[in-house]
């Protein structure tokens, strides 16, 4: 049985519905804390945190002018909402990129403005941010992701910075490809950009950097989110945690 470690404390998921968020969002509820599943989907915010004896919060995270009044009362804040785009820089559409470094860059950033002086109030607190090998490394026609990932690794020890005195801690997790809707989505775009067909885009692009040769599951990546949201993980905050089959080993 999960230890009930997290009795007692707020936990806020981004991108909470599904995919990584919502393993995130199980792991927590089931170590006791309050879930609060942040998602643009009502329909399956609404399930999830149903589920999961939590609340939903349906937000548009890519709308920042809307955060930036926020306040949020959690103890354990999640930024894993993200999407991705597949286009060579010079065919990448400019309101594209923008729209992703708002939701994967300037959302988070608010969302931790907003939390932290209730985390500091406590003197307890962690953040915790998805990140991805392509924080750590680059790959050809991902601008806007790979750009956006390396700011939030920057924003996270940042974050690690200014609130250990306070006992907030700040990491990024970084995932090669998750079995997830996200990871799906992209089949078709990879095997265009690269002109070879869908059959061939998993062996081919996505799994050929890691020895390792499988997608990570979304259960894996919640299990580290939910140590590093443990007491037990006060002394670890600035780092960035590879769950990428040694792909950025190279």
């Amino acid at each position: 049985m999960t230890e009930q470690d997290l009795t007692g404390h707020r936990a806020l998921v981004t991108g909470g519905a599904s995919g990584i968020g919502l393993a995130c969002a199980q792991e927590f509820a089931a170590r006791g804390a309050h879930v609060i599943v942040a998602d643009f989907n009502a329909e399956a915010a609404n399930e999830a945190a149903g589920a999961l004896g939590g609340e939903a919060w349906v937000v548009d995270l890519s709308d920042t002018a809307a955060q930036e009044d926020l306040t949020l009362d959690v103890d354990i804040l999640v930024n894993n909402a993200g999407i991705q785009t597949v286009a060579p820089i010079e065919e990448f559409d400019p309101e594209r990129w923008r729209f992703m470094h708002r939701l994967m860059v300037e959302s988070p950033f608010l969302l931790i403005r907003a939390a932290l002086p209730g985390m500091y109030a406590r003197g307890w607190g962690r953040v915790i941010n998805i990140s991805s090998a392509h924080g750590l490394r680059a790959s050809a026609f991902k601008s806007a992701y790979v750009s956006a990932k390396h700011a939030l690794e920057g924003l996270s020890k940042v974050t690690a910075l200014e609130g250990g005195p306070h006992g907030v801690t700040s990491n990024c997790i970084n995932p090669a490809y998750v079995r997830t809707p996200l990871v799906e989505k992209q089949i078709t775009d990879q095997a265009k950009v690269h002109g070879i067909p869908e059959s061939e885009v998993v062996e081919k692009i996505m799994l050929t950097e890691g020895v390792v040769k499988r997608l990570v599951e979304a259960d894996e990546v919640a299990s580290l989110v939910g140590w590093l949201a443990s007491h037990k993980a006060g002394m670890v905050t600035g780092a960035s945690y590879t769950i990428d089959g040694g792909w950025t080993a190279r």
